[in-house]
């Protein structure tokens, strides 16, 4: 018979934020058994995204007192009634090591069912992203103990995958998975991704598995070049050592015969965006995924999108059948590209201020928070 439940502890303790910018304090709050549609997770890893930096500094907003992170691993505590297989299927039991969906949606609406796009539904709500006074108070990574919220997509995490590969795929790889997607790479397509972080290496990675023939990755940091070619990125440029006239210059020549077929935006500055359609060929598209603070403002010039035939597009979050795509896609490739060097620095709880201070100044290339 399946074990639907381990030893449940009386309290666990979470980092706590009271206002943008605030120190952590780490604080104890109830833990009860789950109710139905929930599962309780022991916390294994959980890894600072670029987002929890804007959320804490203030960049846009997020409830407080809060409790940050959405990229999470752990192991099921107990299963609250009605809840027994992942998302495809497979058993689930006490001790299982699982990932979940960044989100849930309050149950179907409109476009969950007619427009497929559950992701955008109304009142959809994210881990790390209420205030710690919303209970069940556990539903954020930083911390001991999460609360898999109803309608949530769980998935099982196979054995062979280490923490530092399986952590971020609910969020940076299955949102690359989607972004990908929307920007239709195929073979023989030549890419041009604006921005080296996490994002940007997976991006690189998947499109070099979708096929295409030549990546180039631009970014300002130089530890981020280096690495880049590791994950697929072909040529790496600095956007800061030459002009914008002479970056457009040099990526068009490179995508031969006429500019590139897609570029990506996943360096989260708007500014980069009137360049960005330089680099496409007649046709081309572009997929903006790093954009996430409100008020990024740009100013383009709209004749180049009609004259070019640009297709335009924007990704926030990702549909649940990427979280699955983003499992198999780390799984299958991961004696090809190094995921698991990607998070490179490690914290415990009690130091989760000096974790966001060092992804913040790009010290690291994905902090994790093992509590």
């Amino acid at each position: 018979m399946t074990k639907r439940e381990g030893a449940i502890v009386r309290t666990g303790r979470l980092a706590v934020y009271d206002a943008p910018g605030k120190p952590f304090e780490i604080r104890a709050f109830p833990v009860r058994r789950p109710r139905a549609g929930e599962v309780l997770v022991k916390i294994r890893m959980s890894t600072i995204c670029r987002s929890d930096i804007h959320s804490y500094l203030g960049h846009r907003p997020n409830p407080c007192p809060g409790v940050l992170g959405h990229e999470i691993i752990g192991n099921i505590v107990a299963l609250g009634e009605g809840i027994t297989h992942d998302m495809r299927g497979d058993p689930l039991a006490a001790g299982d090591r699982i990932t979940w969906s960044e989100y849930f949606i309050p149950g179907p609406n409109y476009y969950t069912e007619v427009l497929d796009l559950p992701q955008k539904s109304p009142g959809v709500d994210k881990y790390g992203h209420m205030a710690v006074t919303t209970e069940p108070h556990h539903h954020g990574g930083f911390g001991e103990y999460c609360y898999v919220l109803p309608q949530s997509w769980i998935l099982k995490l196979p054995a062979e995958l280490t923490d530092e590969e399986a952590t971020p795929i609910n969020c940076g790889v299955a949102t690359m998975i989607c972004v990908t997607e929307r920007a239709e790479i195929g073979v023989g397509d030549a890419v041009v991704i604006q921005g080296l972080g996490l994002l940007g290496l997976y991006g690189a990675a998947i499109a070099k598995a979708r096929g295409a023939r030549l990546v180039i990755g631009l970014d300002t940091v130089g530890a981020r070049r280096a690495m880049s070619a590791r994950f697929g990125v072909d040529r790496a440029l600095d956007p800061s050592a030459m002009s914008e006239t002479e970056l457009v210059r040099q990526v068009r020549a490179f995508c031969k015969p006429e500019g590139a077929d897609a570029v990506i935006e996943v360096c989260g500055y708007p500014e980069v965006i009137p360049a960005g359609i330089q680099y496409l060929r007649t046709g081309g598209r572009y997929v903006l995924g790093g954009v996430v603070n409100p008020d990024s403002f740009v100013r383009i010039d709209a004749n180049q999108l009609l004259r070019k035939l640009i297709t335009l597009r924007g990704v926030h979050n990702y549909h649940p059948r990427n979280l699955i795509e983003a499992l198999d896609f780390v799984h299958a490739n991961r004696k090809r590209f190094p995921f698991h060097d990607l998070v490179d620095g490690k914290y415990k709880l009690e130091e989760v201020g000096r974790a966001m201070k060092d992804a913040e100044d790009r010290r690291v290339l994905r902090a994790a928070i093992v509590p």
